[in-house]
């Protein structure tokens, strides 16, 4: 083994553990003399909607998984990434924001890739989704294969394990049915027919079901009793035996899920099992909570969409933001966005001057899959936010004036990362900071403090550093007897910036300029500002 799949054997990072316990799984295999030609990791898709920021969480993080085995297992075993998409379910609803969507009312429970596409671009609305899907994954870089489960149904590739299915149809009746009320249960079938007259999927008892013969008799929708073969796409199974199916039919190892599915995994897994295969390693994440702390739901629209976070920060921030403990409930909104952005930059500068055991547990690793580029990034997110603010600033040009002066050697064109920080800070103090900014008049003990403070900064002549100048800050505060230094910073924030809190004020009087500063108390104190 190379050192650092040596250092993978130990590391305690979560998707180091999976990993570990992946190869486990392989080497089991092994034992039994059915060695694996690779490994297989899934995700699964809904295209009745868009592609939403639990799909980027999903893909992100398995995909995490996934470096972390390659490297313990040194790349000796292939891994294939396949995300299939669930479009030979049927139409429950006509999607209010497509085209002329009365259009599609007659084609309601036909396969979504039976349904035409009301966007006139694709050859069904399936078609349509399945494209937006791969345009959001190859968006993100992500190395993926793309699988429809209606051609998986119809091109044979289910066949093999649709006919054990209906082999086993009573043992799959004895998992499913104590899961369901009685009125389900009197008609409930794992087999969906294609309605041979209308084209619909349809939810419809079993009359009978020869497993020797694999096919099903069920009444079609002409009131006809019709037999069918379960193979070639003539039928499908409900979403849970589906799901089961899915793993046995195509050998997958690894799935993640969000904690809606936690209690449903069991049944999953003793369907792959009934159906001759191993269920693969499972991994549960939690779902995300918005601003009041309520589950995140798309029909609800209270959360937060990867292209709102792409407009205010970059995309590995959102990584770090889904690395960070995934079996915690975590608020995803906005005001999260600007702490994520500077844990990132923290994260990725500590990288390079890390041991390399060290390396592996740093989410800079797993972000970029060991190859953690060297940002040049000296000032934090949070500092451009109140730098933007202070200065009221609509231009990266402006914003650099102030970075040139603190940091020389920085441009826009050799601090790229750099450049692109700016860019968000603009867009996000615009949509966030501005609206919400309220200055306050100062107390009478904070006038005095900052009236102090504006002449210290005119006199002073030190280095100019953030140490030096929160040091100056510090002692101004300690001179007027805060109780709290803290409420002293708070004041400094409230009357001078409009908002209550921010980054070291030292560090902020460096960047944005000593007698800038100076310059900003003073307008504050004389009320230029609210």
């Amino acid at each position: 083994m190379t050192d650092i799949s040596q250092l993978a054997a130990s590391a305690k990072a979560w998707p180091f553990e999976l990993a570990q316990k992946l190869k486990q799984r392989v080497e089991q295999y092994e034992k039994q003399g059915k060695p694996k030609d690779d490994v297989i990791f899934e995700t699964g898709y809904g295209p009745s909607g868009l592609p939403h920021i639990g799909t980027f969480g999903e893909v992100v993080r398995t995909t995490m998984v996934r470096r972390a085995f390659e490297v313990l297992t040194e790349g000796k075993i292939p891994t294939r990434l396949i995300c299939v998409s669930d479009d030979m379910d049927g139409m429950r609803k006509v999607p209010p924001t497509v085209p002329n969507p009365e259009a599609l009312e007659q084609y309601l429970q036909k396969p979504l890739t039976d349904v035409p596409d009301p966007f006139g671009t694709h050859e069904s609305y399936g078609a349509h989704m399945n494209s937006r899907l791969c345009g959001f994954l190859d968006s993100f870089g992500f190395d993926y294969e793309f699988a429809s489960a209606t051609e998986l149904y119809r091109n044979g590739t289910y066949d093999p394990v649709l006919l054990r299915a209906a082999e086993k149809y009573q043992e799959i009746m004895d998992v499913m049915l104590p899961t369901l009320g009685p009125e389900r249960q009197a008609t409930y079938s794992p087999f969906l027919p294609i309605s041979p007259s209308t084209g619909r999927v349809l939810y419809v008892p079993m009359k009978h079901v020869d497993g020797a013969k694999g096919e099903i008799t069920f009444e079609d929708e002409d009131g006809t009793d019709v037999t069918i073969p379960v193979t070639g796409g003539a039928a499908k199974l409900q979403w849970k035996p589906d799901f089961g199916m899915r793993w046995a039919a195509l050998g997958i190892d690894f799935e993640m899920f969000g904690k809606d599915h936690q209690a449903n995994a069991p049944i999953y897994s003793k369907i792959c099992k009934i159906l001759g295969e191993r269920p693969p390693e499972q991994y549960v994440y939690e779902l995300f909570l918005d601003e009041k702390g309520e589950k995140i739901s798309k029909s609800k629209g209270n959360g937060i969409s990867v292209e709102q976070w792409l407009k205010y920060a970059p995309q590995e921030s959102l990584a770090l933001f889904m690395w960070q403990k995934p079996r915690a409930a975590k608020k995803l909104y906005f005001d999260v966005i600007p702490k994520a952005v500077d844990e990132y930059l923290t994260f990725a500068e500590k990288y390079h001057d890390e041991e390399p055991a060290k390396q592996l547990e740093n989410p800079a690793w797993h972000i970029h899959g060991g190859d953690v580029p060297k940002l040049n990034v000296p000032v934090s997110f949070a500092l451009l936010l109140n730098l933007v603010s202070a200065a009221n600033a609509n231009s990266k040009d402006l914003i650099w004036g102030f970075i040139s002066k603190y940091a020389p050697d920085a441009t826009p064109e050799n601090a790229p990362f750099l450049d692109h920080l700016v860019g968000y800070a603009l867009a996000y103090y615009e949509d966030f900071v501005k609206p919400a900014k309220e200055y306050r008049a100062p107390t009478d003990q904070e006038r005095a403090a900052l009236e102090e403070l504006a002449a210290s900064l005119r006199a002073y002549d030190g280095p100019v550093t953030g140490e030096d100048l929160q040091t100056l800050t510090f002692t101004v505060g300690k001179n007027h007897e805060f109780e709290n230094l803290r409420d002293w910073f708070k004041a400094i924030y409230e009357v001078c910036l409009g908002q209550s809190q921010g980054p070291r004020f030292g560090g902020f009087i460096a960047l944005y300029g000593v007698n800038e500063t100076a310059q900003l108390i003073e307008d504050a104190l004389a009320g230029k500002l609210g």
